[in-house]
């Protein structure tokens, strides 16, 4: 994980959004990751940015994941769910996402509504804590990988934790190919 300095997210609510500390606290005890394996470490908020996070603390592309909040509208009813993918990776919006939100046409939602709805910043939204009827789509690559950094609600930390955590959490569902590599 670089050179970040991780500590158990439960003891460091501090660095937390409040929906994000709020799903820690309520961590169930039978889920397939110990709530103690949910880590979070101090970062500096200017750097929260996944390719400056990545270079100033040393932490692989290949195991960042990024959370993008995607809207589309059925019957005149905004539908949103949030896309787990790697930072190697781009979320198929428009296609992937978008037939999972069963909706004519889907994008990423307007900022004011992400970051409303969450309770989070933008740019530190994660799947943890997130309103339980959204669905959580997560790319496969992301349960691949043994462990993964992903935000923590807010800019100034990120969370760190195995990446089938993801997969388990509450509404989520492990999509195949939700992500295709990122052009450079």
């Amino acid at each position: 994980m670089g050179t970040l300095k991780t500590e158990p997210a439960r003891t460091r609510l501090d660095l937390l959004a409040p929906p994000v500390a709020a799903a820690i606290g309520q961590w169930p005890a039978d889920a397939p990751v110990d709530v103690d394996d949910v880590l979070v470490a101090p970062i500096d908020a200017e750097l929260a940015d996944t390719a400056a996070f990545c270079a100033a603390y040393e932490v692989g592309l290949d195991v960042s994941a990024n959370c993008v909040v995607v809207a589309g509208k059925r019957e005149g009813v905004v539908r949103y769910a949030a896309c787990v993918v790697l930072a190697t990776t781009r979320a198929d919006v428009n296609g992937v996402a978008r037939r999972a939100l069963d909706v004519r046409k889907a994008s990423f939602a307007p900022m004011a509504d992400a970051v409303e709805l969450t309770g989070m910043e933008y740019g530190g939204i994660t799947p943890i804590g997130l309103p339980e009827q959204w669905p959580i789509l997560v790319d496969s690559r992301v349960i691949a990988t043994p462990h993964v950094i992903i935000g923590s609600g807010v800019r100034h930390s990120k969370i760190a934790l195995p990446g089938p955590a993801l997969g388990a959490l509450p509404g989520a569902r492990v999509v195949e190919d939700l992500a295709r590599p990122a052009s450079r």
